[in-house]
């Protein structure tokens, strides 16, 4: 090769990287062009659980709030249906854009990837993960008139009676199905399962004695208040301050800890911009005195961190409820 051809060669390596640094220069403003115009329009945020729900609640605590900061209507749109399925798999094919976000939640994104064969979306590929809104921890709870009075003479009782017990969820697959079987699972006791289309049924049955024990989440505590359930310990590693005076179950040599999470997710390869710009709304939200004030009452603790962050909590609890939805002998659903 000629000292020409090789210095031709190094010009035209030489224009091709500065034709492709121009291309990502422009890339990158329009990419924070997009989001400093974010948002110019009413954004959708998709709920799919029906209204009323401990999801619709944590949609409705984040919307009003995150809408006056945005200057944009924020419009709740409850797509229910399949254990979460549906809503969110109508969230995951919507147009990358942040104009249409999905209120995640631990069903659809973590538990029923490992119950269903046809989600209609997948958990990870189909996601941003935006902010992680709060968590919430589970209690073990009893009828008022119950015998037991502890979760050590629960458990002992359990063991010396093996099968006679039996615990309410709202359904296989449910949270308080797999909060029991992790119970079952560290103390190594055994209890029927009793299966209710949904937790306030589920919750009645319990108030009525119908089922020995839940581990609930905290929809449960208005009966603990109004002296209908008993509460024998708080499945979270620290004491919980709407029930400060209950232990936690691993104070007491019970190692279960719980969490349902709720948050916000966006469709795939939305803009990084975007999502950071969300991110940063409803973090400073959550630090609200309002905003605390309700998660106080709801027994939440609020979420914080990056996107990243939300992603690899969530991805940790799709593993972890990979491992329990198999111990727990649940056979996937069509």
């Amino acid at each position: 090769m000629t000292t020409f051809e090789k210095t031709s060669g190094r010009q035209e390596i030489t224009r091709i990287v500065r034709r492709f640094s121009v291309a990502l220069i422009a890339v990158a403003c329009a990419g924070l062009a997009q989001a400093q115009n974010y948002p110019s329009r009413p954004i959708r945020l998709i709920v799919p659980w029906p209204a009323g729900g401990g999801v619709d609640t944590s949609a409705r605590i984040i919307a009003q709030p995150l809408s006056e900061r945005l200057g944009q209507t924020i419009v709740i749109e409850n797509k229910p249906g399949a254990a979460g399925n549906i809503g969110t798999a109508l969230a995951a094919h919507e147009k990358p854009d942040g104009y249409t976000l999905l209120q995640a939640s631990l069903s659809p994104n973590a538990v029923n990837p490992h119950l269903y064969k046809n989600l209609g979306f997948d958990p990870v590929k189909d996601f941003e993960p935006v902010a992680l809104a709060y968590t919430v921890p589970s209690f073990l709870v009893v009828p008022a008139n119950s015998p037991v009075n502890s979760a050590k003479e629960l458990i002992e009782y359990a063991k010396a009676n093996p099968g006679k017990l039996n615990f309410g969820s709202g359904g296989v697959g449910s949270s308080q199905h797999l909060f029991a079987v992790m119970l079952m699972a560290a103390t190594g006791i055994d209890a029927t399962h009793v299966a209710y289309k949904g937790t306030s049924p589920a919750e009645a049955a319990l108030v009525a004695g119908q089922v020995d024990f839940m581990l609930d989440v905290p929809t449960c505590l208005p009966f603990v208040e109004a002296g209908k359930l008993k509460v024998l310990g708080v499945a979270s590693p620290q004491r919980n301050s709407a029930q400060p005076n209950v232990p936690t179950l691993n104070e007491l040599g019970i190692p279960v800890e719980t969490l349902t999470f709720y948050g916000v997710m966006a469709p795939a390869k939305t803009p990084k911009e975007i999502v950071a710009k969300l991110n940063k709304e409803i973090n400073a939200i959550l630090q609200t005195p309002e905003v605390r004030s309700r998660l106080t009452k709801l027994a939440a603790d609020p979420g914080t961190g990056s996107p990243e962050d939300f992603g690899k909590f969530v991805a940790g609890e799709l593993e972890r409820y990979g491992k329990i939805v198999k111990l727990s002998g649940a056979e996937k659903i069509d």
